[in-house]
C-alpha cells in the first residue's frame, strides 16, 4: 500500500510513520483552507492570518488520523494483536495489524473504536469553539476549532460506511462472520459491498465532473478509485495469509542455490551467472560458511572496466535481518520482508550456513495454485 515512509515517533510503543503522499494531502488542505474555506467563513481577515488557519488545520487534521487510528491500535493491543504501527498516507492513516483478529467480537470493538474516538474529538473540539466565542474576539483560534469539529464528524461517518477495510465495512464483516462462523466468506462479501461503493463513488465523481464540479468530482472519483481498490486487496490479503498459515520458509526455498566463491571476478558473476540464470542476488559462500550476497544493484555500481579485476569478495554484503532469514520462520515473515526492503530473494541460513534460497516468484506460483484449487 505504501511507498517511502518516515519514522516520526513513539507513543505508548505504537511507531507512527508518514507516507511522502500524506505531504501531498498536507499541501492540497493548507491552500484550500487559505484561499477558500477560512475566508468564506471569515472575511476581513489578514492572508497571513488565513494561511496560519490553514497550517493549523492541516497540523490538526494530522493530530485527529492518529488518535483515530491510535485507539484502533490501543483496542487491538487489547486482543492480543500484533500491531506494526500506525502510518499516514495520501487518503488518511491505516493502524497495521500483523494478522487477522481473533474473533468477531475483536473485529466489532477494533472497528468501533476509531470512529467513536472521532466523535468524541469532535464533540470537545466544537465545545471549545462555543466557550471562547463567548470570551472575546478569538476568531482565527475559534475557526480552527470549528474546523476540526466538523472535520472529525466527517472523519467518523465515512469511516462508517459499509465498505469494507473502512470502519464500517469491518463492522459488517464482524457481523456476518459472527452468523456464518466464516472469516473467508464474510470478508468476501464484505469486500464486495466495498468495491461496489468503490464503483458508486467513481461513478458520482464522473457525473460531478461533467457537471462543472470539477474539484469535487476529481477528488470523489479518486476516493472511488481508493475504497474499490482497498477493498480487493484486502480480500487478496486474506486469501494470502490464509494459503500460506503455519507455512515454514523450507517449504519454499531451493536448497541447492547456485553459489559464488568470493575470489570470483565480477566480469564472471556477469557473464556465467547473471546473463545465464536472470537473478538479481546470489549467495557468496566459502567453504561451508555462507559469506553472505552479492546483487546487481553492487555490480551496477562498479565501473565496466574494472569487472575483470574486482572480486565478488569486495562486494559482497554480510548477512542481516534485512536479506536473511531462517528456515523454520513463518513465510509471511519471508513476505513481509521482501515488501520492506524490496528484494525479490532471500538468503536462508541456519548455524552460518547456507540452507537455500527463497524467491518470491516462488511463493507466489504456490498461492496461485492453492487459490485456484480452493475456489473450485
Amino acid at each position: 500500500m505504501f511507498g517511502k515512509t518516515v519514522t516520526l515517533f513513539r507513543i505508548s510503543g505504537f511507531e507512527v510513520k508518514i507516507d511522502w503522499s500524506w505531504l501531498i494531502l498536507g499541501a492540497l488542505i493548507i491552500w484550500s483552507l487559505a484561499t477558500g474555506l477560512f475566508p468564506a467563513w471569515y472575511e476581513g481577515l489578514a492572508p497571513s492570518q488565513y494561511w496560519a488557519m490553514g497550517v493549523a488545520g492541516a497540523l490538526g487534521l494530522f493530530v485527529s488520523i492518529v488518535f483515530h487510528e491510535f485507539w484502533h491500535s490501543l483496542i487491538a493491543r487489547k486482543f492480543g494483536l500484533d500491531m506494526k504501527g500506525i502510518t499516514l498516507f495520501l487518503f488518511g492513516g491505516v493502524a497495521e495489524m500483523g494478522d487477522e483478529p481473533p474473533s468477531p467480537r475483536a473485529e466489532f470493538f477494533l472497528a468501533v473504536a476509531g470512529p467513536i474516538s472521532s466523535v468524541v474529538m469532535a464533540a470537545a473540539l466544537l465545545g471549545l469553539s462555543l466557550l471562547l466565542r463567548g470570551q472575546g474576539p478569538v476568531t482565527p483560534v475559534i475557526g480552527v476549532l470549528r474546523y476540526l469539529g466538523y472535520l472529525n464528524f466527517i472523519l467518523a461517518g465515512f469511516n462508517l460506511l459499509p465498505a469494507f477495510p473502512l470502519d464500517g465495512g469491518r463492522v459488517l464483516r464482524a457481523v456476518l462472520w459472527g452468523l456464518w462462523n466464516d472469516l473467508r466468506r464474510a470478508t468476501r462479501v464484505a469486500s464486495s459491498i466495498g468495491a461496489g461503493l468503490g464503483a458508486a463513488l467513481m461513478a458520482l465523481g464522473a457525473l460531478q465532473f461533467f457537471l462543472g464540479r470539477s474539484g469535487g468530482g476529481l477528488w470523489t472519483l479518486v476516493i472511488g478509485l481508493f475504497v474499490r481498490g482497498a477493498a480487493r486487496s484486502s480480500y487478496q490479503q486474506l486469501l494470502f495469509r490464509r494459503a500460506l498459515e503455519g507455512v515454514p520458509v523450507r517449504k519454499f526455498m531451493v536448497a541447492d542455490a547456485v553459489t559464488l566463491r568470493p575470489a570470483t571476478s565480477v566480469e564472471k558473476l556477469v557473464e556465467d551467472y547473471i546473463y545465464k540464470y536472470h537473478f538479481k542476488m546470489f549467495p557468496v559462500v566459502e567453504g561451508e560458511r555462507l559469506v553472505g550476497c552479492v546483487t546487481l544493484d553492487q555490480v551496477k555500481e562498479v565501473a565496466r572496466e574494472d569487472w575483470a579485476s574486482r572480486s565478488v569478495g569486495e562486494l559482497a554484503q554480510g548477512c542481516s535481518a534485512e536479506n536473511t532469514i531462517g528456515p523454520d520462520e513463518d513465510v509471511m515473515k519471508a513476505l513481509a520482508l521482501m515488501q520492506k526492503t524490496g528484494r525479490s530473494r532471500l538468503l536462508v541460513a541456519e548455524g552460518g550456513r547456507l540452507a537455500g534460497v527463497i524467491a518470491l516468484k516462488d511463493i507466489m506460483g504456490f498461492i496461485a495454485l492453492k487459490l485456484d484449487l480452493e475456489e473450485q
